[in-house]
């Protein structure tokens, strides 16, 4: 198989791109799924490495706008409109064995934060939607309808915002809302918040509101478990994340599922009963972006990138080892 050389630049690099497909070990031929396709930026550098991509993406614009891609890779690239939790039944519908390598982006794609009429950044005002898949509940939505009490919830566990009871009062005493400009302001008055300091306090909330409209965490608990159905033993699993709270369920799952969760004691008995055989072993330390992808690109600072390689033992039953 011939390596894929692109007709034209990617749109961008993605954040740890390079060192999550090195990460992969691609040999030409193999076959490997990029299950947060975005803009291609990972599946250009697969494709490049010599790989059979399948590449998975829940954004109907994102797989719209990937035709281009498609045709310059002449048969190495099929774009499949899932989300990435069903990686290991869409390939299997489709007749493909197990993979060699996935990798996963986590969260929301430069595409869907830039583009204002999407609804996901306070940058630019424009409708309140969030929604990765457009279609089904959108932020204005939830917020419009929401308990006081969910929504400061979401904006506590997603967004680690210590004000949210503060924060959902003043939304819920506003309603109804629509527009991105206004939840803004909404949450900066709040907070108190005064223009010349450097973080804007909406960010937070921005963050936890499009998790909970997206499902994220549920999604990435699906996917981290597709992926282990789905990899061929040895065939590895990159994960870069961006939020605290997914990186802990990263590290969570891939420790249980290599076997280093610790065994109970006497002042905490383990009663699960006899745990599975390892399906994951660790392939190397947590990456983080060098100093100059961060200056180079803000979005980056937050990154970690965590590569596991699967083992020959069966995929765990639901019942052990949920990532916390």
């Amino acid at each position: 198989m011939t390596p894929f050389r692109p007709l034209d630049a990617a749109p961008h690099i993605p954040v740890l791109g390079p060192e999550a497909v090195a990460a992969l070990a691609i040999a030409p031929g193999e076959t490997h799924v990029d299950g947060t396709f975005g803009a291609g930026g990972y599946t250009r550098l697969m494709l490049a490495a010599g790989a059979r991509v399948y590449a998975f993406d829940r954004d109907p614009d994102a797989i719209a706008e990937g035709a281009g891609l498609v045709a310059e890779a002449a048969g190495a690239l099929t774009l499949v409109p899932e989300r990435f939790s069903q990686i290991a039944t869409a390939l299997g519908e489709r007749g493909i064995a197990p993979v060699d390598g996935i990798v996963l982006d986590i969260g929301v794609s430069s595409m869907q934060l830039d583009r204002a009429e999407r609804g996901f950044s306070f940058q630019t005002d424009a409708a309140l939607d969030m929604r990765m898949e457009q279609a089904g509940e959108s932020a204005a939505d939830f917020l419009n309808t929401a308990p006081e009490a969910e929504i400061a919830d979401t904006l506590y566990r997603y967004g680690d915002e210590p004000r949210s009871r503060r924060v959902a009062r003043a939304i819920v005493d506003a309603r109804p809302i629509t527009r991105t400009a206004e939840l803004a302001t909404i949450i900066r008055r709040a907070l108190g918040h005064r223009p010349h300091e450097p973080k804007d306090p909406a960010t937070r909330s921005f963050q936890a509101i499009r998790m909970r409209v997206n499902r994220e965490l549920e999604e990435l608990e699906g996917g981290l478990a597709a992926a282990e159905r789905a990899l061929k033993p040895g065939g590895r699993l990159a994960i870069v994340t961006f939020h605290s709270g997914e990186d802990r369920l990263v590290k969570n799952f891939l420790r249980a599922r290599s076997g280093a969760t610790p065994a109970g004691s006497r002042h905490m008995p383990d009663t699960r009963g006899a745990a599975p055989l390892p399906s994951f072993e660790a392939v190397a330390k947590p990456v983080r972006p060098s100093a100059e992808e961060t200056a180079r690109n803000p979005r980056a600072r937050s990154a970690t990138l965590r590569v596991a390689r699967r083992t020959a033992a069966p995929a765990w039953p639901a019942a052990f080892g949920e990532a916390a």
